[in-house]
């Protein structure tokens, strides 16, 4: 079988993770790659499952979120703002509007 050769761009940290690994696994980086082309050749898809890290908004971390809200408003001395004043302040920010 002929061979090929294959150049791909890493974060140098990431290539030294991915190489003390593979030598744990008792394989080069090189066999690594081939066991992977080979998988995604049979299966005729990405072997593992690549999604986005999706935050899990609870009811705890709601609350969290906004007592933070709350607290870095004191801060900045902002307080007491009536429902109105506070829905214009979100149109603006939805609209873009400067101050």
């Amino acid at each position: 079988m002929a061979q090929a050769t294959f150049s791909v761009r890493m974060d140098e940290a990431l290539k030294n993770q991915f190489d003390s690994l593979c030598q744990d696994f008792g394989m080069s980086m090189t066999t690594a790659i081939n066991v992977f082309a080979r998988a995604v050749v049979r299966q005729r898809r990405i072997p593992f499952e690549i999604s986005s890290p999706e935050t899990q908004i609870t009811r705890s971390g709601a609350i969290q979120a906004f007592e933070a809200l709350r607290a870095q408003a004191r801060a900045n001395g902002v307080t007491g703002m009536t429902l109105e004043e506070i829905n214009a302040e979100i149109e603006k920010a939805r609209s873009g509007a400067e101050e």
